[in-house]
């Protein structure tokens, strides 16, 4: 028989216990509340992404049928059915937007390039770079509004840009510079990475006056000739 005195502790020690395990309860149990913000949490970023891309595909036609000058956000909003104030959300301002856009152009441009050498490892080099070169020209003549936004947009290598930028562009350089080093077996890597970016601004600048018709650019059509006499002088690759 328990007296009063150790009935009110035994009372307080169940009380306790039964407080603990509330409490652990509580922790491995959602509350419905939880469950419902969870649920609008998910919903909002699915509709945020859903967004996001929608925004992408309307701007990736509009930059590639008259140029990144013609984005506006207000025609934007109007054809992904969303406010203006919308498009802020998902981008920070729009070279945000134009930013994503060029991702999708700069991963296509890269596969482009590496698919004109792929299973061509026992080529000679300049062929291969002559290869590259050629599919670099056919995607900037093809695609030349996409082509000028990943190059148009102001950034410098001193601002904030993007990891995946430098991350595309060190790839396409990569690619330029296995066969180069076949070319330069005695380069250092400074100097091949030097000779690469040489390359590379050759053939990017000879485009560029080509396709903006500038007085001293060149026509569409003589492109890939002049581009492969400069490499082949460049490189003094013959074979």
């Amino acid at each position: 028989m328990l007296y009063p005195v150790e009935l009110r502790d035994h009372l307080r020690s169940y009380a306790v216990g039964l407080m603990c395990l509330a409490s652990v309860f509580r922790q491995i149990i959602p509350r419905p509340e939880f469950e419902y913000e969870v649920c609008v949490a998910r919903e909002t970023e699915r509709r945020r992404a859903e967004l996001r891309e929608r925004l992408i595909d309307i701007a990736e036609t509009q930059v590639r049928a008259d140029g990144i000058g013609a984005l506006r956000a207000r025609s934007l909003a109007d054809q992904a059915g969303c406010a203006v104030g919308a498009i802020y959300n998902v981008f920070n301002d729009m070279n945000g937007l134009i930013l994503a856009v060029n991702v999708r152009t700069f991963v296509r441009l890269g596969a482009q390039v590496a698919n004109a050498v792929k299973g061509r490892e026992d080529t000679p080099p300049i062929d291969r770079i002559l290869a590259m070169a050629d599919a670099y020209v056919d995607f900037a003549t093809d695609e030349r509004n996409l082509w000028r936004a990943v190059f148009g947009i102001e950034m410098t290598a001193d601002s904030d840009v993007p990891d995946w930028y430098m991350d595309e562009l060190a790839q396409l350089f990569a690619l330029i510079a296995k066969p180069l080093s076949e070319l330069e077996p005695e380069a250092t890597h400074e100097e091949l990475e030097l000779h690469t970016r040489t390359l590379f601004a050759s053939i990017h600048g000879i485009m560029l006056l080509s396709l903006e018709r500038r007085i001293s650019g060149i026509p569409v059509t003589e492109l890939k000739p002049m581009i492969a006499y400069v490499l082949r002088n460049v490189t003094g690759g013959t074979t």
